[in-house]
């Protein structure tokens, strides 16, 4: 079967670089059908983090695994072997990379051991400390939904003191969250006061749960929500949550005009459910009631958490959490927050003042 396009073909159709991959396979697949012949019956994924270059691993791929390599850009390559068919997509922090591969074969051993030449690719660099992983959705120029995946360390350390409203501990809460029947949490406040550390830990805390993985579709484009395609997308897939930040627009009443809640009602505790998979908003809306009843009843909502600025006596307990007894680092952070015109502190300041204060 020839694997071949005429040139012609190419001059009458357009896609994003991200489309190539599939359009290739599709192709292929295409091609065997009218031929009436199997080909690529065997998928699987696998997805790693690695603390090396992510251009180094990708050129290690291309010279060390013996298939066709090809990059059309600098985070996304295609291998071409004999019986298989491997895509991957990469990205880069400053400590580690994260790899998404998909692979398609002719026989389940040809899969194994093209998985086994992967992982060898990461060697003793492989990250094998709990993480999880954001699926980061958004409407590309055509409108079209697409996604960029990123792997998280779960590394992530909260202290109670950062959170004063949560009776029992933040870890003892988000353990009833997690055992709880219920889907929906609602974390409400003033950006800096730690919405974001708080929905890390319940992922980190999914992933621990899970042995090390979990994944989360997250999305905070208004555009992305105002379709069904995502939520198709978590009711059918593997997603273990469903996060949705500066979730303002779609948390208010329908009675004001809000069109796309109903969306979230269906899967949170209507006829198509989220099967014990979380939902989380964070939004920025100052007061509880802007918020639509029906989201937030029981039986749908787990909890409605407020983060707030704390006072000078709960910062002083949180800087003595983070300072870790060192009364010179805390007395340092405490000289940097300490402003005439201030009576509470967000949690971001305090982190910050607290990290200058070590580093000085």
């Amino acid at each position: 079967m020839s694997n071949q396009f005429p040139s012609a073909f190419f001059s009458n159709i357009s896609f994003q670089d991200w489309d190539f991959g599939d359009f290739v396979l599709k192709t292929r697949l295409a091609q065997a059908l009218e031929k009436g012949i199997a080909h690529y019956p065997i998928y699987r994924s696998l997805r790693f983090a690695a603390r090396q270059d992510l251009q180094t691993l990708f050129d290690r791929a291309a010279t060390e695994l013996g298939w066709r390599a090809y990059r059309l850009r600098s985070n996304f390559m295609m291998f071409d072997g004999d019986g298989i068919f491997v895509t991957v997509r990469g990205s880069h922090k400053t400590e580690y990379c994260s790899c998404f591969f998909s692979i398609w074969a002719e026989s389940i051993p040809l899969t194994e051991k093209a998985q086994q030449m992967l992982l060898n690719l990461a060697g003793d660099t492989r990250i094998v400390e709990p993480m999880f992983s954001i699926d980061w959705h958004f409407l590309t120029a055509k409108r079209e939904l697409e996604s960029a995946s990123i792997e998280e360390l779960a590394n992530d350390v909260l202290e109670d003191e950062a959170y004063p409203e949560l009776s029992g501990g933040i870890y003892s809460f988000i353990e009833r969250y997690l055992d709880a029947p219920e889907t929906v949490l609602v974390l409400q406040g003033a950006p800096g006061t730690g919405k974001t550390r708080l929905i890390r830990a319940i992922l980190g805390e999914i992933s621990r749960r899970n042995g090390g993985e979990a994944q989360a579709l997250y999305t905070g484009d208004k555009k992305t929500l105002e379709s069904d395609e995502i939520f198709v997308k978590f009711i059918t897939g593997r997603d273990d949550a469903f996060v949705v930040e500066d979730a303002d627009h779609l948390l208010k009443p329908r009675s004001d005009g809000n069109e796309n809640l109903h969306r979230f009602l269906a899967i949170a505790d209507g006829v198509v459910r989220a099967q014990g998979r979380k939902i989380i908003f964070s939004t920025n809306l100052p007061n509880i009631k802007d918020l639509d009843d029906a989201l937030i009843r029981p039986g749908r909502c787990f909890a409605r958490i407020h983060t707030r600025p704390l006072s000078q006596s709960e910062r002083d307990s949180l800087l003595e959490r983070l300072c870790q007894g060192n009364t010179e680092h805390q007395r340092a952070a405490t000289v940097r927050l300490a402003l005439p015109t201030l009576s509470t502190w967000s949690l971001a300041d305090i982190y910050q003042a607290c990290a200058k204060a070590k580093e000085a």
